[in-house]
């Protein structure tokens, strides 16, 4: 058994009711754990004698809109007693608020208001749960799958004005210029450096 191995199992008999099981794929521990219960999970990582997770890397989210629980939230952790890192794993759906723990990692605070603005998850008992990253007043979450390229607003300087002015995105379609880079639409001429794809080679 793996030293990740031996670790997972630790971790998995200390967290009975927490952590739902464990994999490891190359060269990483994953433990996946009940959202609910973050704060006791990341605080067992933090103080036990074996793990020594004393460093939070970083939260991140993964957006999965086909499933109930939409968003992955994920928590990177570094020992140094160990020389390791670990990745913790939560699901959670886009009604039900996460604990926040900005109680077990002060740096936690910055990430979960990223968390917060960019996949609109929700941090419960956060001190300060604001965006970010976005403007005053912005709509939507930007790395929700289903938010568009182009997004809701956009922002020019108005000459008249002399300020910043919002307005809704406005497409103009007699500038759309397809050609055989864009996914809608393929060539309907040979692509340079395809010249001799339709070619057959003569035998010797």
């Amino acid at each position: 058994m793996s030293a990740l191995e031996t670790l997972g199992k630790h971790i998995e008999a200390g967290l009975a009711h927490e952590v739902t099981g464990f994999s490891v794929a190359r060269g990483e521990l994953t433990v996946h754990a009940r959202a609910d219960q973050i704060v006791k999970v990341l605080t067992f990582l933090r103080d036990d004698s074996e793990c020594r997770f004393r460093t939070l890397v970083d939260i991140c989210g993964v957006d999965w809109p086909e499933r109930e629980k939409r968003f992955d939230v994920v928590y990177h952790l570094l020992s140094m007693h160990l020389n390791q890192r670990i990745r913790v794993k939560v699901e959670v759906d886009e009604e039900t608020p996460i604990p926040s723990v900005t109680g077990v990692f002060s740096a936690a605070g910055w990430f979960e208001r990223e968390l917060w603005d960019l996949f609109g998850v929700m941090v419960s008992d956060h001190p300060d749960l604001r965006r970010i990253l976005t403007d005053y007043g912005f709509e939507g979450h930007p790395l929700r799958k289903d938010f568009p390229l182009s997004g809701f607003v956009e922002l020019r300087y108005d000459e008249e004005q002399k300020r910043v002015v919002y307005e809704p995105v406005e497409l103009m379609q007699e500038f759309r210029s397809f050609d055989f880079l864009s996914p809608w639409e393929g060539a309907q001429y040979i692509l340079p450096g395809d010249e001799k794809a339709g070619a057959t080679e003569e035998p010797e």
